[in-house]
């Protein structure tokens, strides 16, 4: 059985076709349509539709020729934009008579989905629009004469990039040689192309509909896409709030096919996903998270006001779970996460700054935060903190291993438990939150980003932080290697290497071989220093943020770590005679 095998089922007679048509949730409930792309069926959006049911009334149709919905007759002249439009009234009209629906379109769904929300026959049937890897054709006519009226380089190159995307189109009006192909071998082959390519779990998708919705939905493209391009509507603007979603590794679509979007959706909410073109297979948890936050926002009239932080693009709705959260960097992190839209779990061993920090997440904009009091040294503490969080709050996609400890000494002052206290926390700590929260991403298939906070003492020697800089150079050493490993299962690896940032390690890190009334003053001393230097733990919260949205691998923060960064790499000979001068403590 399918998730759709529960769903009332009805069939709408419009222009000559027989839609079918299937419900979920109550319909007394705001009214979701999940319109499907080519060469899918409504069964593309089974694991959305399932998501999205207990919140909503969710309807999901066949295209016409595509899944259990009849063909038109002939096949040419009966895919135009126009009838499409008369469809998606006929299933509004049934589905939803007295009250606008929210749209949600994907690839083809998204490119019939932009003629709907923006000619006027349908103003007042739409409340909102969700598009995902399918522009407006209108849109994409006056993108290409843009470049082409003024072809600047830049420009030329975009031209000629979305034009490689866009080979399949191509061949998809060329006569017969499609129908052959998937009533034939690509067909029979299409389910493992994808699995393979766009990592898509197998289940009830692609359904035994395949071939001939393929074949059929080849005059989509013959129907619409050269007259469109060719003579794209002035008037195309969207009369409802628009959410775009753009998976940024879309190989069939560029992002600055979006450039300038706002022009033509005034009311427009941007999304970025790292992830391929079949998000609905992909990421339907996330992409129901969206759908119901934006719809939610719409119906409570505050769609506007929507994803105002700093890349709340990229992290509006994810999971990032942050070690360290009590205080200082991790704070920091934690709470600029928060802002750009983020769910956060803020870990500190410290249960009271953990809570404080989960408290300002949600008072500066996270749609939720958790608080959880765990040592991250400890293995078995860790293991119940990933099986928790993964049973209440879902998988991870951004983790931050930033709990650390300070240690200051000479190499025979610093004894065995020293040594033991500070690898457990700087790295077993990260190797912990690497094993557990990574093995989730990665079984779950659907990608993520690591980011483990290193030094400057990871490639800066010095004489009085041997055992530190030793747990330091370790994690980063680990990030490299993770990073290699997982880079083709999308889960991408930073190591951030701060240098001096104003925080309170200082006061609590220990110095091997003085007593307790020389290590108080060693700390003053230290934190004095650290305070005149004054760099905000902000500044690295900000780096953080820009290392997952680019995926770096190694990012030194301040000025004095990039500048001993490139001397470990060019000039390693000055570093080491550095080492050798004692600080002044």
């Amino acid at each position: 059985m399918t998730v759709l095998d529960g769903a009332r089922e009805r069939w709408v007679r419009t222009g000559g076709v027989e839609l079918c048509v299937a419900e979920l949730g109550d319909p007394r409930r705001p009214t979701v349509v999940l319109v499907h792309g080519y060469p899918d069926s409504k069964e593309v959006w089974s694991e959305v539709a399932a998501r999205l049911a207990g919140r909503f009334h969710v309807v999901l149709y066949d295209v016409r020729g595509h899944g259990r919905s009849t063909a038109p007759s002939p096949l040419r002249g009966g895919f135009t934009l126009e009838k499409l439009t008369d469809d998606f009234l006929a299933v509004a009209d049934a589905v939803s008579p007295d009250r606008p629906v929210h749209l949600v379109g994907h690839d083809w769904g998204s490119v019939q989905s932009w003629e709907f929300v923006t000619v006027k026959r349908t103003e007042g049937r739409i409340a909102s629009f969700t598009s995902m890897s399918g522009p407006s054709l209108d849109h994409f006519g006056h993108w290409i004469s843009k470049r082409l009226r003024r072809p600047t380089p830049r420009r030329v190159g975009q031209l000629l990039g979305q034009g490689a995307k866009s080979w399949y189109v191509y061949l998809l009006h060329t006569p017969v040689l499609p129908e052959l192909a998937w009533r034939g071998p690509l067909g029979k082959r299409w389910p493992g192309i994808l699995e393979r390519v766009e990592k898509v779990p197998g289940g009830d998708y692609p359904t035994a509909s395949l071939p001939s919705d393929a074949a059929h939905g080849a005059w989509l493209y013959r129907d619409n896409v050269r007259p469109r391009l060719r003579r794209p509507r002035a008037d195309a603007y969207a009369h409802a709030p628009v959410q775009l979603i753009t998976p940024l590794g879309d190989a069939f679509l560029s992002e600055r096919l979006y450039d300038g979007l706002e022009l033509w959706a005034p009311r427009l909410t941007r999304r970025t996903l790292p992830a391929k073109h079949w998000v609905p297979r992909t990421r339907p948890d996330r992409l129901a998270d969206w759908i119901t936050e934006f719809v939610t926002a719409t119906e409570d009239g505050r769609s506007d006001t929507m994803a105002n932080g700093k890349y709340a693009d990229r992290f509006g709705g994810q999971l990032v779970l942050v070690t360290g959260a009590g205080n200082g960097i991790g704070r920091a992190t934690a709470l600029a996460f928060a802002e750009a839209g983020a769910r956060v779990v803020a870990v500190d061993r410290d249960a009271e700054a953990a809570a404080r920090t989960a408290e300002l997440c949600r008072l500066i904009g996270a749609p939720a935060a958790w608080a959880e009091a765990v040592d991250v040294s400890d293995a078995q503490a860790m293991e119940k903190l990933a099986a928790r969080v993964a049973a209440e709050h879902g998988v991870v996609d951004v983790l931050v291993n930033n709990a650390g400890i300070g240690l200051s000494g000479s190499f025979f002052d610093t004894t065995p438990e020293d040594w033991k206290k500070v690898l457990d926390v700087n790295l077993w700590g990260v190797i912990h939150g690497c094993r557990l929260f990574g093995r989730q991403m990665a079984e779950r298939g659907q990608g993520g980003h690591i980011v483990n906070t290193a030094s400057a003492a990871a490639f800066q020697p010095s004489r009085a932080l041997p055992a530190y800089g030793t747990s330091k150079a370790a994690v980063l050493m680990l990030s490299e290697c993770l990073r290699a490993e997982l880079a083709d299962r999308g889960i991408g690896v930073t190591a951030i290497c701060p240098g001096l940032v104003n925080t309170n390690i200082t006061s609590t890190a220990h110095f091997a071989g003085v007593d307790a009334e020389e290590e108080k003053r060693r700390r003053q001393r230290t934190a004095r220093l650290y305070g005149m230097r004054n760099y905000p733990p902000e500044k690295v919260a900000d780096a953080v943020l820009e290392a997952v949205v680019h995926n770096r691998a190694v990012v030194p923060v301040t000025p004095e770590a990039r500048g001993a960064h490139l001397m470990s790499r060019f000039a390693p000979r000055v570093l080491r005679h550095l080492a050798r001068v004692k600080p002044p403590l």
